[in-house]
């Protein structure tokens, strides 16, 4: 419940704080004493944009807050799904700066308009007569349909389902578009991978392929070349190592004349040695390499093969070809397993078709039964307000399509006079009978939801008499389980409130402004004595105020 406003350096406010209590409040005033700025400071709290035409004072920011008792109420997710702090004593803050910026706080945390109004529709619902119009709309009828059908539950479960049911579809319009993309691709991808397995591609092996085609086609030129270097080394009589035995020898003999000898006796023994291996070496290749114009024929086909391909594929190395290669292998599997992924998501899509029909249809049955009950009391309570004719008839029709809330069609049909014929709310109900429909239904869900701090903005506008107090006495029962506000101009209901603030003008330095206080007994007296009979308060006036208030 609110508990408390405060708003500074607003419009024709300089500074007003008020408190509220539970129950059932009445705020009263003359035409232009400023009613409506005190609804657009509340509105603002509530998250409605501002400008800085609404500052009053241009040099400094305008400050408006209000305070909210919601320690009753189970809010703690709504603040979780925003991320705020929860306080059972909410505070919430709003400041316009002279630049026309504006900020939002709750309970001193910066938020969001968009953060502030789903808070806020959990906190205080403004009823004006625009609202009213909210009556034919068909996410408000089935708002207090599915209230009164204790659906909230299912219909939690229903959207959950419905989301994962559009995310389905969404997930197989998506594969259906890639197997036609992949249907236009695939013959070729296994075309080029083909070519690439028949290739038998190795890591490193272009290198060695160019090495043994460099040989094969050489092998007259190296054999010279082996021939050559085995006649210097070997020769008996001027072959290198034979002479380098020679040298040893010789150094032999003077090896103990000096260290220095023996090393360099030591050095020729290892390059005797070394030549040595050389020469086994030379002929071990000697007898390896043959000419063999076959294997020269398929190395040279196997590198023409390779070239082919880094051109064709515009790359310079095998390892980037064995990439291409697996890229192709994923698109190739991914294609022939698209129409196996899409058999199991369209498994998937009936399976959910499945449960969102079982939850729309006990849905549906659910309204069904809530919906003779609720057109028998609405009727009842439109009876007292004035309207004893007024008969309701509210269809529900399935439909193919699955809908927000279920797969029912629901229209309001009303007839306000005996004989006439049953039309839609929205074309047969005047302003004045809509609003009186709309706080009969308030008046039904007060008894089966919790529902936020509600102020009745003229909701009285049209009628008069008996039917004004039978509308205060509407308000009045409201108020037992929540905090009810009307602003009014009618002493009736005027008369009903535990609580009667009054907003008036002053001038001060010249100056105009909007106050309001909260009335005391024998204020309260003279507001509704001037309410029956005009500012002249007469003795008959202040009776039947007294009268009202008994």
């Amino acid at each position: 419940m609110l508990t408390s406003l405060s708003i500074s350096n607003f419009a024709l406010i300089d500074a007003l704080d008020i408190n509220f209590n539970s129950g059932f409040s009445i705020i009263t005033g003359e035409t232009g004493a400023g009613k409506s700025i005190l609804l657009g400071g509340l509105s603002l709290v509530l998250g409605k944009r501002a400008d800085s035409s609404q500052i009053k004072d241009k040099s400094k920011k305008c400050v408006i807050e209000a305070i909210f008792d919601i320690a009753n109420y189970d809010l703690k997710t709504v603040f979780a799904n925003d991320d705020l702090d929860y306080d059972p004593q909410t505070i919430i803050r709003r400041e316009i700066l002279p630049s026309g910026k504006s900020r939002a706080f709750v309970n001193d945390t910066p938020v969001t308009l968009d953060s502030l109004n789903r808070l806020s529709a959990h906190l205080l619902d403004i009823h004006s007569q625009h609202q009213t119009l909210q009556l034919v709309d068909d996410a408000f009828q089935f708002k207090v349909i599915d209230a009164l059908a204790k659906n909230e539950s299912l219909l939690s479960s229903y959207k959950s389902e419905l989301s994962n049911y559009k995310s389905l579809q969404k997930q197989l319009q998506q594969l259906q578009e890639e197997l036609i993309e992949a249907k236009k691709e695939y013959d070729y991808n296994v075309f080029l991978l083909n070519e690439l397995e028949e290739a038998q591609l190795k890591e490193g092996e272009l290198e060695e392929l160019e090495s043994t085609y460099e040989q094969l086609s050489n092998v007259e030129s190296i054999n010279e070349v082996i021939s050559y270097s085995k006649a210097i080394l070997e020769a008996e009589d001027l072959g290198v190592i034979e002479r380098l035995n020679d040298i040893k020898r010789q150094l032999s003999s003077i090896s103990a004349f000096g260290k220095q000898y023996a090393q360099i006796e030591s050095r020729i023994e290892s390059a005797t040695i070394e030549l040595d291996d050389i020469l086994v070496e030379l002929d071990n290749l000697e007898g390896q390499l043959s000419s063999d114009p076959q294997e020269l024929d398929e190395v040279n086909t196997k590198l023409q093969i390779i070239n082919n391909l880094l051109q064709k594929h515009s790359v310079s190395e095998i390892v980037e070809l064995l990439e291409i290669k697996e890229n192709l292998s994923k698109k190739v599997d991914a294609s022939e397993n698209l129409d196996s992924d899409i058999s199991e998501i369209k498994q998937n899509i009936e399976n959910s078709e499945i449960k969102l029909n079982d939850i729309a249809l006990e849905l549906s049955n659910n309204r069904e039964q809530a919906i003779p009950g609720f057109v028998s009391n609405l009727e009842s309570i439109l009876a007292q307000l004035g309207m004893p004719n007024a008969k309701f008839d509210i269809r529900l029709d399935a439909e193919q399509d699955f809908k927000y809330n279920g797969k029912d069609n629901l229209q309001f049909l009303f007839r306000a006079n005996k004989g006439g014929e049953f039309t839609d709310l929205k074309k047969s109900a005047s302003g004045g009978e809509l609003s009186r429909i709309m706080l009969a239904v308030k008046s039904i869900l007060a008894n089966y939801v919790k529902l936020p701090t509600l102020m009745f903005d003229e909701i009285d506008t049209g009628v008069s008499g008996e039917i004004s107090d039978k509308m205060g006495n509407i308000m009045k029962q409201m108020s037992k389980n929540m905090q009810v506000f009307s602003i009014t101009h009618l002493p009736q209901i005027a008369s009903k409130g535990n609580w009667h603030y009054k907003v008036f003008k002053t001038d001060k330095n010249e100056v105009t402004q909007t106050n309001m206080k909260l009335l005391t007994q024998d204020e309260r007296i003279v507001e509704l004595a001037q309410m029956l009979g005009g500012s002249n308060v007469t003795e008959s006036a202040i009776a039947h105020a007294k009268q009202l208030l008994n």
